[in-house]
């Protein structure tokens, strides 16, 4: 049965609050992809993020998603999007679209058609620090000191005096840190020491993907080893096992919920803990994030957070807790 739908995609820019720098660059806005399929009166909306580090940008994935405008207004399904659209940035945006396209047309709430059995929660994510000097880490943390949950971003060079210095300035809150690929295989046993050492939960990628062999058999209960740029979708969690001890589920490198919830399920599956992650954008992105971290162990979800101004409707944060996000916006 033919459908009539209307696509359209567009690129919007959202001012970040100061700067974010991690260890391969700094932005000051967040540049995000919006899909829009309209159908029998109902709109569905998704937003990704293309990310350079995975060879996308955001002409590309415009020009991508454009040209499967035809097989989208045909009346193409979430099943149809792998097919469709090689790059996952493209895919995510099309695939939360068309879930939250299904829940206004059925009434049923996107927790409901994915499955969960009970209503969302309100969730606590962690907060962001981006990376400084650790005079200016130090700084940050005391001002979010009230916040239960920390992810510190790191750069390989002075991270021991940083995260000295940041639970020297907040010594009741919980850590996690990313390195971004930072870390060198020779220097893992210290950095892991000095993790210990100020009682860091997690770390998230300290290697770089393609040199991460350092890592098998290193048997810690301590701390978990979280893939991020290693894991992308339930096919790469062979290549995981004796490695990491968690996975980074995010939508823009699974190329959307569908494909999240796969991964979240199979990791569990596997026996890895779950994390849930994001890339910097507004509260539409986080929206279906918060469908896979009602399971997770790690929900990092605060990109509105580190924006100057975020969607209205956007989703409702307490500090560092994370409330449902609201029919009006998405799901």
């Amino acid at each position: 049965m033919s459908v009539s739908r209307k696509f359209s995609v567009a690129h919007e820019s959202w001012p970040i609050a100061g700067s974010f720098s991690i260890s391969r660059g700094t932005k000051t806005t967040a540049e995000v992809i919006k899909a829009t399929v309209e159908q029998d009166g109902a709109v569905g909306v998704g937003e990704s993020v293309p990310y350079a580090r995975y060879g996308e940008t955001i002409d590309a994935t415009l020009a991508a998603m454009t040209a499967a405008r035809a097989e989208i207004e045909a009346g193409c399904t979430r099943a149809d999007v792998p097919g469709m659209l090689t790059l996952y940035a493209a895919r995510n945006a099309l695939d939360c679209a068309l879930w939250d396209l299904e829940a206004k047309l059925t009434g049923t709430p996107v927790w409901q058609l994915a499955g969960l059995d009970k209503q969302p929660e309100p969730i606590i994510t962690a907060y962001t620090l981006s990376l400084d000097t650790p005079e200016k880490m130090a700084e940050a943390a005391a001002r979010a000191s009230g916040r239960p949950l920390l992810k510190i971003k790191l750069g390989g060079e002075g991270d021991h005096e940083r995260l000295r210095a940041i639970r020297s300035a907040a010594p009741a809150t919980r850590l996690i840190i990313d390195a971004n690929e930072a870390w060198k295989p020779a220097d893992l046993d210290n950095h892991l020491a000095v993790c210990a050492e100020t009682a860091v939960e997690l770390v998230e990628q300290p290697l770089p993907a393609d040199d991460d062999e350092a890592l098998s058999g290193l048997g810690r209960t301590d701390v978990l080893i979280c893939a991020d740029e290693s894991a992308h979708g339930k096919e790469d969690l062979h290549k995981l096992a004796g490695k990491y001890t968690a996975i980074n589920v995010k939508l823009d490198k699974t190329g959307g919920l569908t494909e999240a919830l796969a991964l979240a399920h199979a990791g569990r599956e596997q026996g890895f803990e779950i994390m849930i992650g994001c890339m910097l954008a507004t509260s539409l992105a986080m929206a279906p994030g918060h469908i896979v971290g009602q399971h997770a162990r790690v929900v990092d979800l605060d990109g509105p957070l580190l924006l100057a101004k975020d969607r209205e409707p956007g989703i409702r944060y307490e500090g560092s807790l994370m409330y449902p996000p609201p029919p009006e916006l998405w799901g």
